[in-house]
């Protein structure tokens, strides 16, 4: 994973809830991704240990 990716992952938030999103990789922190949410249509931060699974849809 690298800036500039889009993936497609499988998340769960801290509320337990699951959902599957397609993303684009801004920033990769030591315990987070600053990605643009192409399901919300925003800038979201996900914590890495919610990531349940990821595929690579685009590289950078």
């Amino acid at each position: 994973m690298r800036p500039g990716d889009v993936l497609e992952i499988i998340y769960q938030a801290k509320d337990g809830s699951f959902s599957q999103r397609h993303i684009r990789i801004i920033e990769i922190g030591e315990s987070y991704l600053n990605a643009f949410c192409y399901n919300r249509r925003k800038v979201r931060i996900f914590s890495k240990g919610g990531i349940l699974a990821h595929g690579r849809i685009q590289s950078a």
